[in-house]
């Protein structure tokens, strides 16, 4: 029977919820995968929270060193969150010839290539499924069972708490505040949301994402994000009407030119879409390859067991390995050309307007948009003349690029008829 020294770097929600599924199922992973799993040593200043777990305070420490230094310990799982001390501390234990486990998306986009480094001098391995996803396993599903397939495409839910404020927002009608309010009361969102609402911690996820599926890193500064706050009832009801759902996206697609286009933004889908139907804080991925066609990844994408069973599903694999893989592509940290990377994406619009009640205004804002190459799909009046004279009116258009879009907008917001443009939202279909 293999055994494999582990040792923890933090108890939290996730580190907590990994400690518990090593404890509960130890046995059966000893029976099933041949290894006997045992934590070594758990680094936490929070001594009431490891009674609380059970463990046994004779391995638990503060100091790095201890777990760097002890030849039993092959892999360590992570689970600090932010940069630093984890950026630190694992390059240490992959010099030393320890394999990292980690959840830690930011630290791991903003530090790959690092830790890449770290881990080929030290002969150790990196792994980080738990980093995307939650407990799906989009990172495995990438590396080991696709890679007779030339990825195509990337599109999917990749942050809960926006799927959750977005989904209640449309089943209950109402606005994102009240909605985020009630998030961050349940847990879901955090008390300060921007890295979930602001579309960092899906651009972190993309980040790494399309990197696997593309073979080519696709840095955080050439992925276009935004976020969710400008979001409205009005806006979603609108899409209603249309048959469209709104979702938070994370986009990557490969050109047929080897071009990379990434992105993280609110994104109007089809009702019958397999992405429109997914709700509350569950994750998908939609993933189309050469070969295999489409694949669609469902689960949970975050909480205590669901990263946990990802974090432990890594463990069991790194003490499986004789030899670590690393990226198959260059990830030195160099800048890559933008020529690379496609800026100007192609979309469809969701265009609405607040406009003055008068004869021409329609004329003059098509007209704008005609002779800015951007064709329209339809125009439509909502709502009767408020007591100022304007009404709103919605426009959707054909695909067109978002440099079109942004000169054509430039244009008509200075028009006299239009009094303000009060939503854009990109279409996906």
């Amino acid at each position: 029977m293999k055994k494999v020294g582990i040792a923890l770097l933090g108890l939290g929600t996730v580190g907590g919820g990994t400690y518990r599924i090593l404890e509960k199922n130890h046995e059966m992973i000893k029976k099933s995968e041949g290894i006997d799993l045992e934590v070594r040593c758990v680094l936490e200043k929070n001594l009431d929270r490891c009674r609380e777990l059970g463990v046994d305070e004779s391995i638990v420490s503060t100091d790095i060193d201890r777990v760097v230094n002890d030849p039993e310990i092959k892999i360590v799982a992570e689970f600090f969150g932010g940069i630093e001390p984890a950026r630190s501390f694992l390059i240490k234990c992959l010099l030393a010839g320890k394999s990292i486990v980690t959840a830690n998306k930011e630290m791991f986009a903003k530090h790959w290539h690092e830790l890449e480094e770290a881990a080929r001098k030290g002969k150790a391995g990196l792994y980080f499924e738990a980093s995307c996803v939650g407990g799906v396993p989009i990172i495995r599903t990438l590396t080991e069972s696709m890679q007779g397939n030339n990825i195509q495409s990337i599109k999917g839910i990749i942050n809960g708490t926006t799927n959750y404020i977005l989904s209640k927002m449309s089943d209950t009608g109402a606005d994102y505040a009240e909605t985020l309010k009630e998030a961050q009361d349940l847990g879901y969102a955090e008390f300060n949301p921007s890295a979930d609402v602001d579309g960092f911690d899906a651009t972190y996820k993309l980040s790494i994402l399309s990197s696997l599926a593309f073979r080519k890193k696709v840095p955080l500064d050439i992925i276009y994000r935004e976020g969710i706050s400008k979001v409205t009832a009005e806006d979603i009801n609108y899409g209603k009407e249309f048959g469209l759902t709104l979702k938070l996206l994370g986009i990557a697609k490969q050109h047929e030119d080897g071009r990379i286009e990434a992105r993280v933004h609110p994104v109007f889908i089809p009702n019958d879409e397999p992405l429109a139907t997914v709700k509350g804080s569950f994750n998908a991925v939609h993933i189309v390859g050469d070969a295999v066609g489409d694949i669609m990844l469902y689960g949970r994408g975050a909480g205590d067991l669901p990263t946990g069973s990802a974090i432990v599903s890594d463990i069991v694999y790194a003490a499986g390995q004789k030899s670590h893989k690393l990226s198959c592509f260059k990830n030195n940290g160099l800048h890559i050309p933008n020529r690379e990377f496609v800026r100007d994406f192609e979309s469809e619009y969701y265009i609405r307007m607040t406009v003055k009640e008068e004869a021409g205004v329609l004329s003059d804002v098509t007209g704008v948009f005609g002779r800015s190459n951007v064709s329209l799909r339809s125009v439509i009046q909502k709502g009767d003349v408020d007591n100022n004279g304007n009404v709103t009116v919605i426009f959707e258009t054909h695909v067109t690029t978002e440099s079109s879009m942004e000169k054509a907008l430039k244009k008509i917001a200075k028009l006299d008829c239009v009094l303000e443009v009060n939503s854009i939202i990109r279409i996906e279909k």
